[in-house]
């Protein structure tokens, strides 16, 4: 998966993620970006805390992160490296196109941090396709191979 980079790591917080993407609470899933290098590759952080709504009925008994959200983590952390490459991003979106291989291996829980790393297979103009593992304490806990189109709002839409 990607180096780190030599340099300084280039940080993105939490409102600078919001710039980025349209997701807002309950669904944004990324809290920082960790490091990335424009075009290549990206690392994102996700807290997953006991007070995430969605832990309330997946399971009452046994709180585990829904594995679609891990897949969702990754592809909003693929997408705060894309936006970054568009000044006008705010009139544009990022779609999911499809996602292929998906793998868990591992429950995600309450108290985890996961880690999302994800590298840019190819990128034309609307369309990318990446790669993300996730990771927690060093070990892999899902993976996946994603497609997103880029779009842009209608006249008057706003994200």
């Amino acid at each position: 998966m990607p180096e780190p980079s030599p340099s300084a790591p280039k940080v993105i917080d939490i409102q600078g993620i919001m710039d980025l993407l349209p997701h807002r609470y309950p669904i944004l899933l990324v809290d920082r970006i960790l490091d990335y290098e424009l075009g290549q590759w990206i690392r994102g952080l996700k807290n997953i805390s006991m007070s995430e709504i969605f832990f309330q009925g997946h399971f009452p008994k046994r709180p585990v992160f829904p594995g679609v959200l891990i897949v969702e983590a990754m592809a909003q952390t693929g997408g705060c490296l894309i936006m970054q490459q568009y000044e006008e991003r705010a009139k544009k979106v990022i779609y999911f196109m499809g996602i292929d291989g998906v793998k868990f291996r591992k429950p995600v829980l309450p108290g985890d941090q996961m880690i999302m790393e994800i590298k840019v297979l190819s990128m034309k103009p609307k369309i990318c396709k990446m790669r993300g593992e996730a990771f927690v304490d060093g070990q892999k806990v899902a993976e996946a191979v994603f497609m997103s189109m880029l779009m842009d709002l209608a006249e008057g839409e706003s994200k």
